[in-house]
């Protein structure tokens, strides 16, 4: 075998593994955020409402940031932009609970969520650079690094604190382990040329495929936000569960969307994305509707199961349903479908919450299912 197959044969390997790490450790430092939350809010006294705001400064800084990465693809590369932006999130991650006030923790969510938001529409058009030169699908299995990389960080950061360090002592060795696993995968990531030069790059609103896409990653993150948000409040106050084990259910849901998305490649290969996105929406679809009419905690928890097993690979289907969209680059579409996506994480559990207030919480749970149903017809917009 020549130099040239060999190499040929190798970089997609070598950069499968790496855009792999990219995603651990993005969801690794995201995650060290979590548990640092309540100690930053009673550090600072904030009441509930102040700090409902102030975390709204993540998730917009997110959004605003995200429409600006396909043209910081276009000049510079994904993988530039990609590692940059991880060495500006990782930064950014212990001088969140150094803030001396809400509006300055408000600041530094925001650059927070801006470098995220930067970090996550570049290293997902790596991924789909890195797919096309593979004979199999990857997508779903690196975002289940993702979501490793999210028990990870939640998990070390709450031992760092239970063994009596700091915050800020909590959230060094995972901005510099980070930063480090970033720095490492720079050799294999694949070059600017990957990122199918020659076509457009520019910001536009959402038209066509792009809206289609974005609307159905609208229900799949408010779903998941749903779940972030209000599972434990759900079964707590809806089904009588302790304080103490609120988090089960998340846990639940997290550990089941982990599963399926280290296995979803290989399901995808076989059934094909359209069969993967409507099944699981319906197994999703009935994950909340099995919650909210079933009696008993345990239904909930196996509610949330499902739920995590349904939407585990709609996010990376459809990121990588947009970056094979022709005339527009990777970078512009998964933006486009991001910006529209992540706005259901922000906004929705606000929504959920204006919902259970009027009619109660399991309708509002039961109105997601049906959301999901939607989603489950229109499948067939991710087909290849």
């Amino acid at each position: 075998m020549s130099p040239e197959a060999i190499l040929t044969f190798n970089e997609p390997r070598a950069a499968q593994r790496a855009i792999r790490l990219v995603f651990l450790a993005n969801g690794t430092i995201f995650a060290a955020w979590a548990p640092l939350v309540p100690l930053v809010r009673e550090r600072l006294g904030l009441a509930e409402a102040t700090l409902g705001l102030v975390l709204l400064a993540l998730g917009a800084g997110g959004i605003l940031a995200m429409p600006l990465a396909g043209g910081l693809v276009a000049r510079h590369g994904s993988r530039a932009v990609a590692v940059t932006a991880g060495f500006g999130f990782a930064a950014m991650l212990p001088l969140l609970p150094l803030a001396p006030s809400g509006p300055l923790l408000a600041l530094a969510l925001f650059l927070f969520g801006a470098t995220g938001g930067l970090m996550d529409v570049s290293m997902n058009a790596q991924a789909v650079a890195i797919e096309a030169r593979g004979r199999r699908p990857i997508m779903s299995s690196i975002h289940g690094l993702f979501s490793l990389g999210g028990l990870l960080g939640a998990g070390l950061a709450t031992a760092l604190l239970a063994s009596g360090l700091p915050p800020l002592l909590t959230t060094l060795p995972v901005a510099l382990g980070g930063a480090l696993l970033l720095a490492a995968q720079i050799p294999a990531l694949l070059p600017r040329s990957a990122d199918r030069p020659g076509e457009s790059h520019a910001f536009t609103l959402p038209r066509g495929p792009v809206v289609g896409l974005g609307l159905l990653g609208v229900v799949a993150l408010m779903a998941e936000g749903s779940m972030i948000d209000w599972s434990g409040i759900f079964l707590t106050q809806e089904r009588g569960q302790a304080l103490r084990l609120a988090g089960l259910g998340f846990a639940a849901f997290s550990v089941a969307m982990a599963v399926a998305r280290l296995l979803g490649d290989a399901v995808n290969q076989r059934l094909g994305p359209v069969a993967v996105l409507r099944g699981g929406a319906l197994l999703a679809a009935a994950g909340f509707l099995g919650a909210a009419l079933l009696p008993g905690a345990g239904a909930a928890i196996l509610g949330f199961v499902l739920i995590g097993l349904g939407l585990a690979n709609a996010v990376p289907l459809l990121f990588s349903a947009a970056g094979r969209l022709p005339g527009i680059a990777p970078g512009t579409a998964i933006a486009a479908v991001a910006t529209l996506g992540y706005s259901g994480l922000l906004g929705g559990p606000a929504l959920i919450g204006f919902v259970a207030q009027a009619a109660g919480l399991p309708v509002a749970l039961g109105g997601v299912g049906l959301l999901l149903l939607g989603v489950a017809m229109a499948a067939g917009l991710v087909r290849r």
